[in-house]
């Protein structure tokens, strides 16, 4: 797939280097087509690492696509460079008057702080209420997914005994979900998380679908009839090497990690990687792209908004 990007973002060497398509804005111009809008809030304290995952996965398609990448004004980065964040980056405030075809909300590491307390978290309850209808679909990932949820159905996150880390199975619930379409029955994804939410308060507290979920991790993919909403809250759009690094890096602060599950060979640092889910991820995303995004989205998305406007207007009267 043509990704249409600033040439001097960083990430692009590494996507070259691997073969992904990237288009430049005058040959993208030549094409008399229009391109899908998606939006990715990186919440991610490695930006650039997360920035070639995702659009590693949106790769996976013929579709041409801009993408704007999207930072939190009210959090001060400790780990990527402001001048980086102003270069390659938009706030809020640049982009409330866009409309997306799709937006990803990436996970952050502050599960175990109080949703409320989280130093940005009016901003992303802003941008929460800002895509209703000015974005078609959103895909939330991991710590992203559980906020959405707490925001949207109040449904609260509860702290796990110990770190969920490591690659596990889980089972397709719906096989009928486009989402899914492609998949075996079983699928194997890379968890990374401290807090989990109840089967429970997803079947009783909201209309969406549990459409994965897994012995060790509990619900894993939800979503709305619709694929407007869609929820992950395992790590399928990670790298190789990505788990090792939070291992080491939890090593040497002194934390006395557990190895992550089913993902060494052997359980072997020594013995190196065993990669499972790199195709359960490429067709996952591509499918969100194809199937949520794409066949559904209005051709002018400003009919978003007047969908939502019609729609308040039916409910009063």
């Amino acid at each position: 797939m043509p990704i249409k990007l600033d040439t001097q973002l960083p990430a692009l060497d590494i996507l070259r280097s691997e073969n992904v398509f990237i288009m430049d804005n005058e040959r993208a111009q030549h094409q008399n087509i229009r391109p899908l809008e998606i939006l990715i809030v990186n919440l991610m304290p490695t930006k650039e690492a997360t920035e070639v995952q995702l659009l590693r996965l949106l790769a996976n398609t013929p579709l041409q696509i801009n993408v704007d990448f999207l930072y939190m004004e009210s959090h001060r980065s400790k780990n990527t460079e402001a001048e980086y964040l102003e270069t390659f980056y938009k706030t809020f405030d640049d982009i409330k008057g866009k409309f997306y075809d799709g937006m990803i909300i990436t996970g952050a590491p502050v599960e175990t702080i109080p949703f409320e307390e989280v130093d940005y978290w009016q901003e992303l309850t802003a941008i929460f209420e800002w895509s209703k209808d000015h974005v078609y679909s959103t895909l939330h990932l991991c710590w992203g997914a559980q906020a959405a949820l707490y925001h949207q159905y109040g449904i609260q996150k509860f702290r796990l005994p110990e770190k969920l880390s490591g690659v596990y199975e889980q089972s397709v619930e719906d096989n009928s979900s486009q989402l899914f379409r492609g998949f075996d029955d079983t699928f194997k994804a890379p968890h990374s998380r401290h807090t989990d939410i109840s089967e429970t308060d997803i079947l009783t507290k909201t209309p969406l679908q549990i459409l994965a979920k897994g012995k060790e991790v509990g619900v894993s993919i939800l979503a709305s009839s619709d694929l407007r909403e869609v929820y992950s809250f395992g790590h399928l759009e990670y790298d190789r090497e990505t788990l090792a690094k939070e291992f080491e890096r939890d090593q040497a602060a002194g934390k006395a990690p557990k190895l992550p599950v089913g993902y060494f060979k052997s359980d072997n640092p020594e013995e190196g990687i065993l990669m499972r889910w790199s195709l359960a991820a490429s067709t996952f995303f591509s499918n969100w792209i194809n199937y949520a995004v794409y066949q559904e989205t209005p051709y002018l998305l400003e009919e978003l908004i007047r969908n939502k406007e019609l729609e308040e207007f039916n409910d009063l009267y």
